[in-house]
């Protein structure tokens, strides 16, 4: 019995991707794209275009000659459009605080492992100064020792002094 090899048969392969009309949807690219638009909607430069449109919007519906006007006085269209515009920017905003909020979650949790690093190298290396301090405690440095000598030659200086001093009074050594 021979088996089929084909890779649509075999389970131990990946299927192919078949094409689809559906559009590919890339949500890191979709949230670049969201946090672009929140900086610029936060920026001074959109509020002087905003500001500029509708002033150019208000003096051509309000002083045009009237068969040019296409939003009349209570400016229906107007509030359409500006309301359309915070119905996206609302969302967009949203978007980006959320990704920027996720962000902020990893670097406080990585600052907070380096940190919890940094407290356990600080306690290790305390541990083994306060080793090294106990352990060169008990031994003898350089200093004590010199003061010993010094101490040990004045001694044996006296010593002699005096025992140079009693040979001197004596008179049957002479």
């Amino acid at each position: 019995m021979a088996r089929s090899t084909s890779r649509s048969t075999r389970l131990d392969q990946p299927r192919d991707r078949s094409r689809t009309i559906k559009a590919q949807y890339d949500p890191e690219m979709f949230g670049r794209w969201s946090e672009k638009v929140a900086r610029f909607i936060g920026s001074a430069r959109f509020i002087g275009y905003m500001t500029a449109f509708v002033v150019v919007w208000l003096m051509w519906n309000t002083m045009a000659r009237e068969e040019w006007r296409f939003d009349p006085f209570p400016f229906i269209f107007l509030t359409l459009m500006l309301s359309l515009q915070a119905s996206y920017a609302a969302p967009l905003i949203l978007l980006a605080q959320n990704r920027q909020a996720d962000r902020d979650r990893v670097q406080f949790q990585e600052d907070r492992s380096l940190t919890e690093r940094m407290v356990a190298d600080t306690e290790y290396l305390t541990r083994e100064i306060a080793s090294i301090r106990i352990a060169t405690g008990d031994l003898a440095t350089r200093d004590f020792l010199r003061g010993e000598v010094r101490d040990l030659v004045e001694e044996l200086t006296a010593l002699l002094a005096a025992d140079a001093d009693e040979d001197a009074s004596d008179p049957s050594t002479k």
